[in-house]
């Protein structure tokens, strides 16, 4: 399989574009016209820099109201051609896409369109050129691929032919099942972009909200496998607009890229193994079993002060390190690790971002296929010196820098306790307050980065993503979107924000950067573990009264439940499957805070609580300094 990426999806100039590409390990490269036009230096020059870099280029673009055109725009038309073709020998490339026609003037008919690309396939030809045609969803006559094709084929000439692009013919929900009939060698090149699904104008839903196959909502492998099924072996092309891309850094938008086309074709050749496509094999799709532990980086104050808001939660200390600083807390099936060391990573994290949870790791049944599946998807291997009393554990730098562990063996995470900590018996410890396990792990982010934490997960692995929700914050917006799979033994929860006024903003700013800002427990009785909680000392989060009047209306709950529920300061919500009862920490240091669940075949995660939890953290926080 070859890659390519056009210049357009990328921001920076086109030199800075060029280096990212290649170094996220594409083939090719599409030169947009306006990159080239405001670049200092001729075609010679950007084809040498190009090669240079490793890279083909694989199309010039774009040549536009070419076919149809009544005199003397026609002559014109092919006068511009000519032009085209000049810059394209200069470059050093042989095709350019010329995409259906929006003048005004121009003029319908299939017959009419093929002359005039008989006509500019001689020309191209005698330069040793080819021309690719291309159906925009907004084309004043021609805005069908099926319509294109059609073009191509009664224009009936060698240096003619078909790009395809995903978006244009998904946005208009166009019949994949077209492509499996166009001969695969009159398909000059596919061009692919995902999107969310959102109802507006075809031209500036293209021009905006484009993203990398597999990040929107688009069914971009159903168009690949139809394209697949043609033998096509070509150039698969990212063509991205997006408002987002073009702010981002162009380094991580073309690791995105390159990760998104690298899952597609894995996608594509597990579900049609015939198919002529080239993909370099991977692992399947990781499984996971849970979450294995979170650790966190802290000085010695910090993990004191951490220590003992873990015991108010029922955790103990149960292991200490043979070699390091690093202590261990469980509970149930959970397992916190609280590392102090003065060097390494932990050490590193923490000079930047002051104490947080850095690091998580994920049991599965194959930690070297997982590692493996991850690097051939991009992802950062992480390694630190060996230590003569470690256990190795394979593990890779998240999108934010925090860091993923994969854990196997046939017992399991415990083998890790067992090689490397020694027992420890907790004088100190609290009663256990019957959490079970991990419900679900938050990250928060900026909102420009969400697709990209995104793509990761999803690519590496087996898991779905939810729908993107609002999340309301009284001081504006957060977005949130969930990586999960089928078991619930992943649930990750992602909420992007776009300003430090909302609580994840301010958390965002005061750490430096992404990371986990709070961690849910499971509990199978939400009542008994409050009550558990009260004797240890701990104190909920408080909950405005009004809430509670509030959630015994809407929901018709009986008085009495509605009583229990405010006296615990527990929050209620409910869907179609079942109820959800939540319980908060107060925040730690910054924003961070832990949460208690019960699930009773409850699917969601309390979205429409967000905005009172929010209220009352920020209550909690503002003598601190917390922005109204």
């Amino acid at each position: 399989m070859k890659t390519s990426i056009a210049t357009v999806s990328l921001s920076g100039e086109l030199p800075q574009k060029l280096s990212a590409i290649a170094r996220a390990g594409f083939d090719g490269v599409e030169i947009f016209e306006n990159d080239f036009l405001a670049f200092d230096g001729s075609a010679r020059d950007v084809g040498r820099m190009v090669r240079d870099h490793g890279l083909d280029i694989t199309l010039f673009q774009p040549f536009r109201d070419f076919e149809g055109m009544p005199e003397p725009q026609r002559s014109r038309t092919f006068d511009r051609a000519e032009r085209k073709f000049d810059v394209m020998q200069e470059l050093g490339t042989d095709l350019v896409l010329v995409c259906s026609n929006v003048s005004p003037v121009a003029l319908g008919g299939l017959d009419r369109a093929a002359a005039d690309f008989h006509e500019l396939g001689e020309r191209a030809a005698r330069r040793g050129l080819r021309v690719g045609y291309e159906a925009l969803a907004w084309g004043r006559h021609i805005n069908d691929h099926r319509d294109a094709w059609e073009i191509v084929r009664r224009a009936d000439h060698g240096h003619i032919g078909l790009i395809l692009d995903s978006f244009h013919t998904l946005a208009r929900k166009i019949d994949v099942g077209s492509i499996r009939s166009i001969p695969k060698e009159k398909i000059f090149i596919i061009q692919l972009a995902d999107a969310p699904l959102i109802s507006m104008d075809l031209l500036y839903w293209s021009r905006h909200y484009r993203n990398m196959p597999g990040e929107g909502d688009l069914p971009v492998l159903d168009f690949m496998r139809a394209v697949a099924a043609t033998g096509y072996d070509g150039y698969l092309s990212l063509e991205i607009f997006n408002d987002q891309f073009r702010g981002g850094s162009p380094k991580s938008i073309a690791v995105d890229g390159h990760r998104s086309l690298v899952y597609l074709g894995d996608q594509v050749i597990r579900s049609e193994p015939d198919v002529a496509m080239t993909v370099p094999p991977m692992p399947d799709a990781v499984e996971v079993i849970g979450v294995a532990f979170v650790e966190f980086a802290a000085s010695a104050d910090e993990a004191e002060e951490l220590a003992s808001l873990l015991r108010g939660l029922g955790f103990r200390k149960t292991g200490k390190h043979r070699t390091k600083r690093v202590d261990r807390y469980c509970q149930g099936a959970i397992n916190l690790v609280i590392n102090t060391e003065r060097q390494g990573f932990a050490h590193s994290s923490h000079a930047v971002h002051g104490m947080s949870a850095y690091a998580f790791g994920l049991h599965v049944a194959d930690a070297h296929a997982a590692f493996d599946r991850a690097l051939a998807l991009g992802a950062e291997p992480f390694e630190q010196p060996a230590d003569s009393s470690g256990t190795s554990m394979p593990a890779v730098r998240g999108v934010g820098g925090d860091i993923l562990y994969f854990i196997d063996g046939k017992g399991g995470p415990e083998g890790i306790w067992d090689e490397e900590f020694d027992p420890v018996d907790d004088a100190r410890a609290a009663g256990d307050a019957g959490l079970l396990r991990f419900d679900h792990v938050a990250q928060t982010m900026n909102f420009d980065e969400m697709l990209t934490w995104l793509l990761f997960y999803t690519s590496i692995l087996k898991a779905k993503k939810t729908p993107m929700v609002d999340i309301i914050d009284p001081s504006g917006v957060v977005r949130s979107q969930v990586v999960e799979n089928e078991t619930g033994s992943l649930r990750i929860t992602m909420n992007g924000a776009e300003n430090r006024r909302t609580l994840a903003g301010h958390f965002l700013a005061e750490k430096f950067g992404s990371s986990m800002q709070h961690l849910a427990f499971e509990t199978g009785d939400i009542f008994a573990s409050a009550v558990a909680l009260n004797a240890n000392g701990f104190t909920p989060l408080e909950i405005s009264a009004n809430y509670y009047d509030d959630v015994e209306a809407r929901f018709g709950l009986d008085p009495d439940l509605s009583d229990r529920l405010k006296a615990a300061n527990i929050l209620y919500d409910r869907d179609d499957y079942g109820e959800y009862f939540q319980l908060y920490s107060p925040n730690y240091g910054e924003g961070f805070f832990f949460e208690i669940v019960e699930r009773r075949g409850y699917r969601g995660y309390g979205g429409p609580n967000a905005i009172f939890r929010i209220a009352a953290q920020k209550r909690h926080i503002r003598p601190q300094g917390m922005p109204k």
